[in-house]
C-alpha cells in the first residue's frame, strides 16, 4: 500500500494516457494513480482498463458519465482517495505540462517537511513557461498577482494545477461547498487552505505546454476563476463556518 495518491483527470488523453502512467510507475517511490476520466470518446479509459493488466495493485480507474469540469473530476477523485488509507494526494495533468519528475520533490516537502500544500509553482521563481503564447503568459500572470491583490494570499501562482495536499487538508473540506472548476477551481481550493491557516509552500516547477492531444482551456475557464474572486471572498465573509478549520 502506498501513501500517496496521484489524481490525473482525464478526457481524450490517448496520446499520453500510457506514456504518463509508464512513466510515474518507473520512480522508486511507489505511488499509487487515480485516472478520472470523464467518458472520453477517443478511448483513454480502454487504455487504462488494458494497463491495469499489468499494474493490478496501483493503478486505478474513476469512469464518470460525462464531462462536467475538472473541478468535479478532482473532487470525485478526492473523495475516492479519502475512502482509502491515503495520506497524500497530488493532482496534476496528463498532457506532460506537469513534469513527472517534480512528483518526488512535492511528496518529499509535504512529507518530510511538513507542509500541508504544497503548489508547483510556475511564478515563484521568475516565470517558468515553456511555449506559450505571450498572450497567454501574461494573462495567467496577471490572473495570479489579480488574485493575490484581492484575498491577500501569499501565494504568486495562484491557478497552479500541479499540487500536493496532505488528508488533514480534505478531511476540513466540505467539497459539496466548492462553487467552482477549472481555473476558479484551483483558486478556491488554495484559498479555502489559506483561510484555515494550513502549512503551504511553494516551490519552483517548469511549465511546459502540451506537445500532444488538444488544450482544454478555454477563455470562459479563465475568467471564471478571474471574476469568481469576488463570489469566493462574499462567500468567506457570509458563510464563515465554511472555512474554520475542524480537525487538527
Amino acid at each position: 500500500m502506498s501513501d500517496v495518491l496521484v489524481i490525473i483527470p482525464t478526457y481524450n488523453e490517448l496520446e499520453n494516457i500510457s506514456l504518463m502512467i509508464e512513466k510515474v510507475f518507473s520512480f522508486s517511490k511507489n505511488f499509487h494513480i487515480l485516472i478520472v476520466d470523464d467518458n472520453s470518446p477517443d478511448g483513454t479509459a480502454d487504455i487504462v482498463k488494458y494497463l491495469q493488466e499489468k499494474y493490478t495493485d496501483n493503478l486505478f480507474l474513476l469512469e464518470r458519465k460525462k464531462k462536467e469540469g475538472l473541478g468535479l473530476a478532482y473532487i470525485s477523485g478526492f473523495n475516492w482517495g479519502l475512502s482509502k488509507d491515503y495520506q497524500y494526494f497530488i493532482q496534476m495533468d496528463c498532457d506532460f505540462s506537469h513534469d513527472p519528475d517534480d512528483l518526488l520533490r512535492l511528496y518529499n516537502t509535504c512529507n518530510k517537511e511538513n507542509y500541508d500544500m504544497v503548489i508547483g509553482s510556475r511564478y515563484i521563481s521568475g516565470i517558468n513557461v515553456v511555449n506559450w503564447p505571450m498572450s497567454r503568459i501574461l494573462l495567467s500572470y496577471f490572473a495570479s498577482k489579480y488574485v493575490r491583490f484581492f484575498t491577500c494570499m501569499n501565494i504568486r501562482d495562484t491557478t497552479a494545477g500541479f499540487n500536493c495536499y496532505s488528508r488533514k487538508v480534505f478531511q476540513n473540506i466540505n467539497f459539496h461547498n466548492i462553487k467552482f472548476s477549472g481555473y476558479g477551481f484551483q483558486i478556491e481550493m488554495k484559498f479555502r487552505v489559506w483561510k484555515m491557516k494550513f502549512k503551504i509552500k511553494e516551490i519552483p516547477i517548469i511549465f511546459r505546454d502540451r506537445e500532444r492531444g488538444k488544450s482544454k482551456i478555454s477563455g470562459g475557464i479563465i475568467w471564471e476563476g478571474v471574476f469568481g474572486v469576488f463570489g469566493l471572498l462574499f462567500r468567506s465573509l457570509i458563510f464563515r463556518k465554511e472555512f474554520k478549520r475542524k480537525i487538527k
